[in-house]
């Protein structure tokens, strides 16, 4: 499975199946090697995750070590990680804000498009950046694109 399919997300298609073929086993094929990435990939449901630039022979020996039921991951990966779930949850409030703050919206618009006051947003703003480890917008919009929280698609 990709994490970038077109008109949904690799996550949401692993959910799907998962829910549906709940004994079925996704390996992920990718280039997107972000914290955030591999943390959604697995909390989905995944049992693997590999990157596109992996030898073939880590390919061969992670496909068969799925089939018997093993969930391989690589250094790399692991690290990966282990790093995303040293950090704090976004709550869905602070994701809104976050994803418009990346779009260049300022607290007053990020206010009428999430029908909240701009001192909510400002809570959220100064939660997310605690969270992330950040001082300010620039900083958490760089580190949101960084760690894979947001995409510019």
């Amino acid at each position: 499975m990709d994490l970038r399919l077109p008109g949904f997300s690799g996550v949401e298609a692993i959910i799907a199946l998962r829910k549906e073929f709940q004994a079925c086993r996704v390996i992920v094929v990718t280039t997107y090697d972000a914290d955030e990435d591999v943390y959604r990939a697995i909390q989905s449901g995944a049992q693997s995750y590999l990157l596109k630039d992996m030898s073939k022979e880590e390919i061969v020996r992670t496909i068969r070590a799925v089939h018997d039921g093993q969930q391989p991951l690589s250094a790399l990966v692991a690290k990966r990680l282990a790093t995303r779930m040293q950090r704090e949850e976004l709550n869905p409030r602070e994701l809104q804000a976050l994803h418009l703050l990346v779009k260049g919206r300022s607290n007053k618009e990020i206010a009428a498009l999430l029908f909240i006051s701009e001192e909510t947003v400002k809570s959220h703003l100064k939660n997310l950046f605690h969270k992330l480890d950040v001082q300010d917008r620039t900083e958490a919009a760089i580190t949101a694109i960084r760690l894979g929280i947001v995409h510019l698609d």
